[in-house]
């Protein structure tokens, strides 16, 4: 699942729960800073790499006798009269994401005799029999314990690590493959215990390691600087550091970098911006993962329900669900204006705009489906900024296209004309791109725009960086496209960057075709432009959809009229999308986002047609529509029919390939369901497993009971020709 993501312990005197160590001396930091690094605020972006290296991260022959000490205590534990059945490491040692110079640890012994979680609660007599083995072991005659727990400072040249000894029951000795049934004895055990959030999380030691070790090295390096900028923070407000708090930025940054990254080499100040973008919006703040856990059964189901719901922030321990490690104590507030301050801090902004992921403080699958409008309204809808910031890129860019571009050149621009989903009024408020179709005098056919575009397009690449140095007030970086879907470049993709502009701006600009030619003498009928594109499909063999750029402003007048609350659900279906992109990326090729637009307007039209309906019902219909794939035929009548024998005898020739069929209402040449030319079955796969996420469970919260789609038929037909809500023009 996309999103994949401890009030104190009355049983632990020292605070804290099971598995936690105590904070560390106040007077104790990572290294000082010596060395000449200033506090972490006022170390450039572009530096954080080296200042993590230079200051944060042990040595590798550090961390080598730490393991040997460790190993050392856990041999001599096993041999001393112990019923120890396996031990786990934990804590930041165990999820290998020590600070240089001080840092916590936890060696969990599994106890062969505990077998259930109330042995472990009703025996805690053997951390007393723990700590007198250790005060036998003459290395480690010198233990710090607080109240009841055994604790080894661990020592070496240049690094110390406090390891707590913790006495568990290990719930995997029956096998990892019952985790149902694992958090049902937890539950059960709590309830019958009395016990707090987080007494049994050292059981989960194990899966606490495992779940980190998923994990690239750059990832935990970023934790380093997270945890560092946490512990500075702490020094200043001379507060004692608290682990558990440490662990929930932790995941907070694993958090951040799997919703917005996933590449192993990315650039750490774009983490910690997001890291700290997350912060600061501490009070919407809800993370979990079901990596161990799920919605599947009904303990577990409501134990998640009853996390989820609580008071944000809500960061969830993926290993234990009753483990909120987010729980705000006091701290929140104190570090949303630390983390403000170094957001804004000239260092951490040393190039402008200065970038980072788009990551949601929240998940949709767990948004219920009563709350899905303010989802949108508050994650997904752009603001005025945000539209305004596109409008001023998008004028720079056509009118370079059309003052500059081709000033010296017989080309000319016949008009630029602003395409996707900003000019349809869908864009989503982060990692929308601005296009721009520009169409030439020099194309006068679909054959001359197949054959001339990769020339334009170069050829404005290179009037465009010439126009850069000139200036010298934009700032573009180019990106190749794969060209494994056309044979020649097809578009000019670039981010462009420009001192009147807060915010980067991703651009696809495209040369085209006036196939409609209203702005030039040789006018033709929409129909003849139609006959003329099938001809050209019969006799050259050309992709399907080749040239649908032609049609822009039809795709766009398409979806433009339709009410905010219909983009708005387009809003939510490409979130979701792109939820499940990330999830399989780079394994499969899904059908374009175009594709699931359109079935939401489809959707829409056949299920509703109201300008208020019911959010979850129109998404749960698009869901239903994705999971039955294979009987779709749909199309619209709008800018073409059935009429035309050519057109005709095209279409039913469309609509009889296999399926799905959707046909792009703006060209009948694209077929954007595609048959079996992208992998529906793994959308479809995903479509089926949300229908389980909370957008879908009813208000009343009753087990079972789930938001049904709207009745909609899967296949069109020529005497169906779908709901015509607008009417056909020009034909």
């Amino acid at each position: 699942m996309g999103n994949w993501l401890v009030g104190q312990s009355s049983a632990w005197p020292f605070g804290g729960s099971p598995g936690e160590p105590p904070a560390g001396p106040s007077w104790r930091s990572s290294d000082g800073l010596s060395g000449g690094w200033p506090d972490l605020p006022a170390v450039p972006a572009h530096k954080l790499k080296d200042f993590i290296h230079a200051k944060l991260k042990p040595s590798e022959e550090c961390l080598k006798l730490i393991d040997q000490d460790v190993d050392a205590i856990s041999d001599f534990l096993r041999s001393s009269g112990l019923l120890v059945r396996g031990v786990a490491k934990g804590g930041s040692y165990g999820r290998e994401t020590v600070l240089r110079g001080y840092s916590d640890g936890t060696l969990v012994l599994f106890m062969d005799h505990f077998r259930s979680f109330p042995d472990q609660k009703q025996n805690q007599h053997e951390l007393s029999v723990i700590e007198q083995r250790l005060k036998h072991y003459k290395k480690y005659s010198m233990s710090a314990s607080l109240g009841h727990t055994p604790e080894v400072l661990l020592s070496v040249p240049g690094q110390e690590i406090l390891l707590q000894v913790l006495p568990a029951f290990d719930p995997l000795c029956f096998g990892e493959d019952c985790s149902s049934r694992i958090y049902r004895d937890l539950k059960r055990a709590m309830d019958r215990e009395k016990a707090a959030p987080g007494d049994f999380t050292a059981c989960f030691t194990t899966l606490q390691q495992q779940f980190f070790q998923r994990y690239p090295r750059r990832v935990k390096e970023l934790i380093l600087l997270v945890k560092h900028w946490y512990q500075e923070c702490q020094e200043k407000w001379m507060t004692s550091l608290s682990p558990r708090f440490s662990y929930a930025l932790e995941l907070l940054t694993v958090y951040a970098w799997e919703q917005g990254c996933q590449d192993e080499d990315f650039d750490i100040a774009e983490g910690v911006r997001t890291v700290l973008e997350l912060i600061e919006q501490s009070s919407k703040l809800c993370v979990y993962w079901i990596v161990n856990y799920g919605f599947e059964d009904v303990t577990v189901h409501n134990t998640l329900l009853n996390q989820l719901r609580s008071q944000r922030p809500v960061i969830l321990d993926p290993t234990d669900p009753t483990n909120n490690v987010g729980k705000d104590d006091g701290s929140w507030q104190m570090l949303t204006k630390a983390a403000q301050a170094w957001l804004y801090s000239p260092s951490l902004n040393d190039m402008s705009p200065a970038p980072c992921w788009n990551v949601l403080p929240t998940s949709l699958f767990i948004t219920p489906s009563h709350l899905l409008d303010k989802f949108i309204i508050d994650f997904l809808q752009p603001n005025e900024k945000f539209l305004e910031q596109i409008r001023k890129a998008v004028n720079i860019i056509c009118e370079f296209l059309k003052e500059n571009c081709f000033k010296d050149s017989s080309t000319k621009v016949l008009k630029a004309v602003k395409g996707g989903s900003t000019a349809k009024g869908t864009a989503l408020k982060y990692g929308s791109d601005a296009d721009i179709v520009v169409f030439l005098t020099p194309m006068k056919s679909f054959s001359s725009q197949i054959e001339e575009r990769s020339l334009f397009v170069q050829e404005i690449q290179r009037q465009l960086e010439d126009f850069q140095k000139k200036t010298q007030e934009l700032e573009v970086k180019f990106e190749k496209k794969s060209s494994t879907k056309w044979k020649a470049p097809r578009v000019l993709s670039f981010t462009l960057k420009c001192r009147s502009l807060n915010e980067s701006v991703d651009f696809d600009v495209l040369p085209a075709y006036d196939a409609l030619g209203q702005l030039h003498p040789g006018f033709t009928s929409r129909t003849k432009a139609y006959k003329d594109l099938i001809a050209l499909c019969k006799s050259s063999g050309i992709k399907e959809g080749e040239v649908s750029t032609c049609f822009t402003e039809l795709q766009r007048d398409f979806i433009k009229p339709r009410p905010t609350k219909l983009k708005n659900l387009i809003r939510l279906v490409k979130h979701w999308y792109k939820q499940c992109e990330r999830k399989m990326k780079p394994k499969a090729s899904l059908p374009p986002k175009y594709a699931l637009e359109l079935l939401t307007v489809y959707a829409w039209e056949q299920g509703s047609g109201m300008e208020k309906f019911n959010t979850a019902e129109g998404f749960r219909t698009v869901l239903d529509l994705v999971i039955k794939y294979e009987q779709l035929c749909i199309f619209w009548t709008v800018n073409y029919n059935f009429e035309d024998e050519l057109i005709r005898t095209f279409l039913l020739t469309q609509i009889q390939k296999k399926r799905p069929v959707i046909l792009d209402p703006a060209d009948p040449t694209g077929d954007v369901g595609g048959g079996d030319r992208w992998c529906w079955q793994l959308l479809a796969k995903e479509a089926n497993e949300w229908l389980s996420s909370l957008c879908f469970e009813l208000q009343s919260g009753d087990w079972g009971q789930r938001v049904q789609p709207w009745k909609v038929p899967v296949v069109q037909t020529p005497g169906s020709c779908g709901t015509q809500i607008y009417p056909s023009v020009g034909i």
